[in-house]
């Protein structure tokens, strides 16, 4: 692996800062505060190709690779975690599934949309009683001629009210048998196809978290993606990408604490001094940059992995679980750092420190990587 950081990705890097620091940071608070979700943010993001990063430029993408994305993520990470995930949601998720798995066709249609952000995505996996147990879903997809009636609830979706098309795993055999479920792209104009409860969450307020409801809902066969009986493979597949995505979600997080905590640390002064010349606080700052540093070394490792057509199962669990844990405890630390004032919505790191958390619960928990880890150290 090639540590070394090349000029396009310093390039792509700096117009996320840049952006980030111009159109989001702002107004982070009170899109937090609002549970506002900006969708003018995302389409302004698609002009500059942060939609799109890694699809290909024949669909309409940017053509970078998973390195790029991911110091993309970051970026906008340190400045609002909820806009670094539903940036990273659409391009690894909804994007990432078609891209993977689509049809040539279905490559041309929703491709060049949904790397423009002309149209916005989201992924349906989840179910209120099945999260982690994926195989025993209840949304269902019945063959009828040759069309699919989609049946049941998505929850914890994001975008689930505001999304244009949603990539959608349903069950098409019998709970827990071998191969039961198959995935759909679904239009939202679709009859049948609406968005449901909006979550009021502790963090990542600004990215929409909302439940997909399908009633009778029916898509041409056209709209299955890939074989019949495959959706739950192609799910853990778009996973192992996706949490390189939460990876990088918890590095941009932790950074963007630690470097809030680190400036505040010199410039609070206590005993006629900064606080930052206290052993208690400079061992915490130590702690928190070499973690971080860890973090996001495990992070391009996976990226790196991703770009070379290798297995990023172990890899991007890895790096996911590590960082996530990294962004909690960083964002914890710069709290207690910035004593009470940290407790206030004045500063950020109040808003790093409730961001933080979804990072070790979605798209597989802390305790889900672990096994995902423990699975792949034993195989031999």
């Amino acid at each position: 692996m090639n540590f070394s950081i090349d000029e396009l990705t310093q390039q792509v890097a700096q117009t996320a800062r840049d952006f980030a620091t111009q159109y989001i940071k702002p107004y982070v608070m009170e899109w937090d505060e609002d549970q506002k979700f900006p969708l003018p943010v995302f389409k302004e993001m698609g002009k500059l190709g942060l939609m799109g990063v890694v699809v290909p430029e024949e669909y309409g993408g940017a053509g970078l690779s998973y390195t790029e994305y991911v110091n993309v993520i970051i970026e906008v990470a340190k400045v609002c975690g909820s806009i670094g995930l539903s940036l990273a949601a659409h391009n690894s998720l909804c994007t990432g599934h078609i891209l993977a798995f689509g049809s040539e066709e279905q490559k041309k249609k929703y491709l060049p949309k949904l790397a423009t952000a002309e149209w916005l995505g989201a992924w349906g996996l989840t179910e209120a009683n099945t999260g982690s147990d994926a195989g025993n879903m209840k949304c269902t997809a019945t063959k009828d001629g040759n069309d699919w009636i989609l049946n049941g609830t998505k929850c914890w979706i994001t975008h689930g009210k505001s999304s244009d098309v949603a990539v959608v795993v349903a069950r098409t055999g019998e709970p827990r048998s071998k191969n039961n479920a198959t995935s759909f792209i679904v239009d939202r104009p679709t009859p049948g196809f609406s968005g449901g409860k909006k979550e009021n969450k502790l963090g990542m307020r600004a990215s929409e978290t909302a439940e997909m409801i399908f009633d009778n809902c029916r898509i041409p066969d056209a709209n299955r993606l890939g074989k019949i009986g495959e959706g739950f493979k192609q799910a853990l597949y778009v996973l192992d990408g996706g949490r390189i995505s939460i990876a990088a979600l918890s590095v941009g997080i932790a950074k963007g604490a630690y470097e809030a905590a680190l400036q505040y640390s010199k410039e609070r002064h206590q005993f006629d001094q900064p606080i930052s010349n206290f052993q208690g606080i400079s061992f915490k700052l130590a702690d928190m940059a070499t973690e971080i540093a860890a973090a996001e070394l495990l992070t391009l490792q996976a990226a790196d992995r991703k770009n070379n057509k290798l297995s990023v199962t172990k890899e991007g669990a890895m790096a996911k679980y590590y960082a996530s844990e990294v962004a909690v405890k960083a964002a914890t630390e710069a709290v207690q750092i910035f004593g009470g004032y940290g407790y206030t919505k004045d500063f950020p790191v109040e808003k790093f420190y409730r961001d933080s958390k979804l990072c070790t619960i979605g798209e597989g928990t802390s305790e889900i990587q672990k096994i995902v880890i423990a699975r792949e150290v034993l195989k031999n």
